[in-house]
């Protein structure tokens, strides 16, 4: 995408790339830098493939980063997404829309357990700040958790469980068993 040229702005970055990678050292300290992303269909095709998703039909994250305190950052943001997965009843195209805020906050002192077993953080928001704030990454990893992991059709079902039969119509696995061994001779080969 490009910029207005009469009227560049300064403070926004735009892409129609899967990354934007920012400099931390180019951030301004006391200011903040807006930015967009709005991949292309060929790039909303190869996060559609990572994902496992039949396609994404609409895809935008906009929003800031903005300093917090003297070394840390946060990121603010809003992703606007169509997704179409394969429903895991029916394998029917199940259309999700997903319309959510997204924060991050990179910070530069991370908090490190010298527990041998480490808890998730209550957090969910703290990332390490490392030279580079990608709002790319953000967004492929926002999406992700944003998906349904089980998507459905409306109205689709899974089959009654063998174990909701009456004791007497369920299916015997130690007949079964037996069967098998019978078929493949006495020693099991």
């Amino acid at each position: 995408m490009s910029e207005h040229p009469a009227h560049p702005d300064p403070t926004l970055r735009e892409t129609d790339a899967l990354t934007l990678p920012l400099r931390v050292s180019d951030l301004a300290a006391r200011g903040s830098l807006r930015f967009r992303l709005t991949p292309t269909a060929e790039a909303r095709a190869d996060l559609a493939a990572d994902l496992g998703a039949l396609k994404i039909r609409k895809l935008d994250f906009t929003g800031q980063i903005v300093a917090e305190g003297r070394s840390d950052w946060r990121l603010e943001g809003k992703l606007g997404a169509t997704v179409v997965q394969e429903c895991v009843i029916t394998a029917e195209p199940v259309t999700t829309r997903i319309d959510e805020p997204v924060t991050r906050r990179f910070v530069r002192d991370m908090p490190v357990s010298s527990e041998p077993e480490v808890e998730i953080p209550e957090d969910d928001t703290l990332e390490p700040l490392g030279p580079v704030i990608d709002p790319g990454a953000v967004m492929a990893e926002a999406l992700a958790l944003a998906l349904p992991d089980y998507p459905r059709v409306p109205g689709a079902e899974l089959p009654d469980s063998v174990t909701e039969l009456p004791p007497e119509e369920r299916p015997n696995p130690f007949a079964a068993l037996a069967k098998l061994k019978k078929d493949l001779g006495e020693d099991g080969e």
